[in-house]
């Protein structure tokens, strides 16, 4: 299948030609100038990249960025911009953007960032585990049950990854602190049932089942105990 990309570039004629070398490569290219049409066609269609050029009158490329990140829109993120200044830059990474690029770029160069950003993207698709509705995305620290972000802090997303991971395997208080923290914590190992009481009620369903004397471990299916 093509891939279907969304190229936001208020500048006709980098527009065009990088619509062209795209098409040409085998893509399927939906090119706006703005950032509301950005948002019109994200609200009604499905892409695989949406390559965002900052600098654009009105709404910005990093605020369709943010608003991708907001409706966790599950699309792949190329900035594309003049600006390489590295507040910049890092704004963009915080917002879950995949690359960065400063202009001007070679297209041929742009089609190898396309097809390096496809090939990740299909590839940890391919990796992502569902379970009863529940989903794990390492790359973006993010649990989902149903599509919808169940916005974990990054220790309860860990403690659920490591459980998750391992369904048949039962995890002690001392195992889980150190797949978190290594060896850097100093403290009561019971910090851990804090955060497992956190993320349970974070959780849909009674994923998490409590092993009496030993620790925890992730369970597939319902039941009635903690």
């Amino acid at each position: 299948m093509k891939a279907k990309i969304l190229f936001m570039e208020d500048e006709l004629n980098i527009r065009e030609v990088l619509s062209e070398y795209m098409n040409m490569a085998g893509m399927e290219v939906v090119a706006v100038e703005s950032g509301e049409e950005a948002m019109e066609k994200l609200n009604t269609d499905m892409f695989d990249i949406a390559i965002l050029d900052i600098m654009v009158p009105k709404i910005s490329g990093l605020e369709v960025l943010n608003y991708i990140k907001e409706k966790n829109i599950e699309i792949g993120i190329i900035m594309l911009t003049a600006l390489g200044d590295e507040k910049t830059q890092l704004e963009a990474f915080n917002n879950y953007a995949d690359d960065y690029i400063v202009k001007p770029i070679s297209p041929i160069l742009l089609l190898k960032r396309i097809e390096t950003l496809l090939r990740r993207l299909n590839y940890n698709k391919a990796k992502e585990d569902y379970k009863n509705g529940l989903y794990i995305n390492k790359d973006k620290y993010q649990a989902y049950y149903n599509e919808k972000s169940l916005e974990l802090t990054l220790t309860e997303f860990l403690i659920l990854d490591c459980l998750y991971e391992y369904p048949e395997r039962v995890f002690s208080r001392e195992q889980l602190i150190y797949k978190i923290f290594n060896e850097d914590y100093i403290g009561n190992d019971r910090v851990i049932d804090t955060h497992i009481k956190n993320l349970r009620k974070k959780l849909p369903r009674n994923y998490i089942r409590t092993v009496i004397g030993i620790g925890y471990s992730f369970k597939e299916e319902e039941d009635e105990t903690q």
